[in-house]
């Protein structure tokens, strides 16, 4: 008897403990198959886009929660910190600084769009015609400056130092063919100034201001491989996250592709 005991007690015990097995393994589960998503966007493009890419989602059973933030510091703080799941706001060079100035476990896990810096002329259709001496305006400061002179060298223009990268500046020009004058202006000032220059590199937000339609007016134009094109960013231990990757798949679909190319007509690219 007391040996059945026994067994019928060992046997309970089994059960509890499998129990709180399989209790754990669906909550697990449970986190794994996430159903909402909290996403970070800054005001604006990001988030008219986003309104796009959640109805998308939730085709696919995902739930999209917008979170909007009105500067660049927080989305990142609040990623970082688990308030949010995703944001989609920033380039990867800024990325790239903010983990090297605060140590964020944080990643880039696909591109949204792209605001694409061009070359523009009010004298010149075609920047073949770019005469030698040619004065070219680009933004003085040295994010700017140095995206600018990437797009100088990958149309000819210049040669950069080999490696030099995103922190590219006038210094580090190595050949210069046209002996093309570069003058260092203030990015929101060379719109007004592009009538005195014979080319210039302009940010699409000041192109806009100045009535430019970046991919019909622009000369030359940053395309889909710039390391300037916006992304998707989530913690480390989230980049295959299942719910993660319906994200990616509907913020990629053909529907949000054609809402940037309609919507924003040419001021805004998809950079997938």
């Amino acid at each position: 008897m007391k040996k059945s005991i026994k067994s019928i007690s060992l046997f309970l015990s089994l059960v509890f403990i499998l129990g709180l097995a399989t209790g754990c393994g669906q909550q697990s589960t449970a986190k794994v198959e996430q159903k909402t998503l909290k996403v970070g966007v800054t005001a604006g493009p990001h988030a008219e886009v986003m309104d796009v890419v959640k109805k998308i989602a939730e085709k696919d059973g995902l739930k999209i929660e917008v979170v909007e933030f009105n500067d660049y510091i927080q989305p990142n703080v609040a990623l970082n910190q688990g308030d949010i799941d995703v944001n989609s706001f920033q380039h990867k060079p800024y990325l790239d600084n903010i983990i090297k100035d605060r140590n964020y476990d944080i990643v880039s896990v696909g591109n949204t769009v792209i605001f694409p810096m061009g070359i523009y002329s009010s004298k010149l259709k075609n920047i073949a015609d770019l005469q030698a001496g040619a004065i070219v305006a680009i933004p003085n400061d040295p994010t700017n400056g140095g995206r600018a002179l990437l797009l100088l060298e990958k149309i000819g223009l210049i040669k950069l130092k080999p490696g030099i990268g995103l922190k590219a500046a006038v210094t580090d020009i190595t050949e210069n063919p046209k002996k093309i004058v570069i003058k260092e202006l203030d990015a929101a000032q060379i719109p007004r100034s592009l009538a005195d220059m014979d080319v210039a590199a302009i940010n699409t937000n000041y192109a806009i201001t100045a009535g430019l339609v970046p991919t019909k007016d622009a000369i030359a134009i940053e395309d889909i491989n710039s390391p300037y094109a916006n992304i998707i960013a989530v913690r480390s231990k989230d980049k295959e996250n299942p719910a993660v990757q319906k994200f990616i798949k509907a913020y990629h679909s053909d529907e949000v592709k054609s809402f940037i190319n309609e919507h924003f007509k040419g001021s805004v690219a998809a950079a997938w």
